[in-house]
């Protein structure tokens, strides 16, 4: 099939002015390089490591806020590209919120799972996140929960979520601890 290559930050989530983030570019190979590009400029090259590479963002500053991809190459060659990623650098305005799952972080298959992201701000909307994985971020409208009615095994991961309101511009919480759900 198609070669497909993920990009993603690890943590997820907005990133405040002097925080860290690392973003992730994965494929199905072991060999090649990852080129980074930001604004459609290259930015890093970089070996994989087993099926990724990491380029670390430290004391992060809005130069670092863009879209982001990456290029897969091998022998010279791009096989591949990413999707964009937007990376987001604003101060965290609101609280952090908590996330938990009902009826816990570690289900059996066919399990009805809730993820409620609670924070003191009633009129916040959230994300929930699911770590490595940009295409399953939720918004969650104020106060909503985000179910799945039949876990299965690609449920699991370390989920975290992060909330905002949107006044005369948009005001970020720190992201929550992260909480692992497994699938038995």
């Amino acid at each position: 099939g198609a070669l497909t290559i993920s990009i993603f930050l690890k943590p997820p989530g907005v990133i405040p002015p002097g925080g860290s983030t690392t973003i992730c570019c994965s494929c199905q190979r072991a060999t090649g390089t990852f080129v980074l590009y930001k604004e459609g400029h290259q930015l890093r090259t970089l070996e994989l490591r087993g099926s990724r590479a990491e380029f670390s963002i430290s004391n992060a500053t809005q130069e670092d806020a863009g879209p982001y991809s990456c290029h897969y190459l091998d022998g010279g060659t791009v096989l591949a590209r990413s999707d964009t990623l937007e990376v987001m650098v604003q101060e965290f305005r609101l609280p952090r919120p908590v996330l938990s799952v009902l009826p816990g972080n570690d289900v059996p298959a066919g399990a009805y799972v809730t993820f409620r992201c609670t924070i003191a701000n009633t009129s916040a909307g959230c994300f929930l996140y699911l770590e490595g994985r940009v295409k399953d971020t939720v918004l969650l409208p104020k106060g909503d929960d985000f179910s799945i009615s039949r876990v299965h095994k690609g449920n699991g991961g370390r989920y975290s979520c992060q909330c905002f309101t949107r006044a005369a511009s948009f005001e970020w919480s720190a992201v929550s601890q992260p909480l692992d759900l497994v699938v038995r």
